[in-house]
């Protein structure tokens, strides 16, 4: 048997990881400013983390959501801690897409509406209704498309007040800011005009905060940039630092019933513990704090560069946008400067680095970036006679 081969993949293997730093199998030394897609939020290997994993590992590693699981209890409270929410509850699942599709069927048993809005340039997931709410014909096969999914222009409030002129709209999920779709930031007053017509129309709010959440911009939630409230919130990737797990945070105005929601492996005991180590992590180290000053510095500087067409994003959560002559730029930064980035279609860089990434850290790739567009602006061996 081979590998089914859906994947592009660099011919690097990866096999040793220490906070924002990973090592190939020749000894490499790489600099991770993509967190293996904004996953590790604390750093590889991170010491607490994994002591708090090796420690659950010794006393039980899965059991079903059958039986009580006070480290569930426990994960909830933190979270609603940490996050401002303490009066939501907390489902836990496995992926981003998983909390996506709770989310979306949650809100349609809540209101018994069916219509979803979403917009252009959207991610939320590659499972059934989380691809159906996705930007991306590509990746929707035949058996996903659904008349139930409105697509909208990005942050145009005269189209949206006109869509909910439509009775059945169940809900509306949205980027805070779109990862996939190039790091685009939500205008505040457009996400303050969801919450309104939401309000208005008895509809769902989700906030999908699976890449542009849990702490990335220097806030929990990317969505309270603009002093709303959503009804669902759903997480992933950050949470557990590489360890599969998801969740949806839901408004108390949205009550549960046994059999509505349900999973095997989510809330597990090693996911739980999980995301007890990244959240212990994230407030004793003022981590949230750190993403918005690095990140900051980092757009700062990278604003100074002519040869970029645009910076955008949060914290640590970063859009470089290239002109097309320098399209080759990430490439360079991985095989010249051992610098892992994520990338956009067309020629969007993505940042999405730990959150304890070091001004050091960032000073190491600003000296690459700067190197490579720098030699961009050097006249061939014609212009020089």
């Amino acid at each position: 048997m081979k590998l089914f081969d859906v994947y592009p993949i660099n011919p690097i293997n990866i096999v040793k990881g220490v906070g924002s730093l990973v090592y190939d199998d020749k000894g490499t030394e790489y600099l991770d400013l993509y967190g293996g897609h904004a996953v590790i939020s604390i750093g590889h290997t991170n010491p607490h983390y994994v002591k708090r994993l090796e420690d659950q590992l010794h006393q039980i590693g899965f059991y079903s959501n059958s039986i009580e699981i006070p480290l569930q209890k426990q994960l909830a409270e933190k979270l609603g801690h940490v996050s401002g929410k303490e009066d939501y509850q907390l489902f836990l699942c496995n992926s981003g897409a998983e909390a996506n599709e709770n989310a979306l069927k949650l809100a349609s048993f809540y209101n018994g509406k069916k219509k979803v809005i979403a917009f252009r340039g959207s991610f939320h997931g590659r499972t059934s209704l989380a691809v159906a709410v996705t930007d991306n014909p590509k990746i929707v096969a035949p058996i996903n498309e659904t008349d139930n999914v409105i697509f909208l222009p990005w942050c145009d409030e005269a189209v949206l007040e006109q869509a909910f002129t439509e009775n059945e709209i169940s809900s509306v999920i949205i980027e805070g800011i779109q990862g996939v779709g190039g790091i685009q930031v939500a205008k505040e007053s457009f996400l303050q005009k969801i919450r309104s017509l939401c309000d208005a129309n008895n509809a769902v709010f989700i906030a999908d905060s699976v890449q542009c959440g849990y702490g990335r911009t220097g806030k929990f939630f990317s969505h309270a940039f603009a002093g709303v409230d959503a009804d669902i919130y759903t997480i992933a990737k950050g949470m557990g630092n590489g360890f599969p797990v998801g969740g949806i945070i839901i408004s108390p105005k949205i009550q549960p019933a046994y059999g509505m929601l349900g999973t095997t492996f989510g809330g597990n005991h090693l996911a739980c513990a999980a995301g007890l180590a990244v959240l212990e992590v994230m407030t004793e180290d003022n981590l949230m704090q750190n993403a918005a000053e690095v990140g900051g510095y980092l757009i700062s500087e990278l604003k100074k560069f002519e040869q970029v067409k645009e910076v955008r994003g949060r914290g640590l959560m970063i859009g470089i946008e290239l002109p097309a002559e320098l399209a080759h730029d990430k490439k360079e930064l991985l095989f010249t400067h051992h610098i892992f980035t994520g990338e956009a279609k067309p020629y969007v860089i993505r940042l999405l680095p730990a959150l304890n990434l070091t001004k050091a850290h960032a000073d190491r790739f600003l000296e690459a970036f700067s190197s490579i567009l720098n030699k961009s602006l050097e006249p061939s061996p014609l212009e020089r006679i």
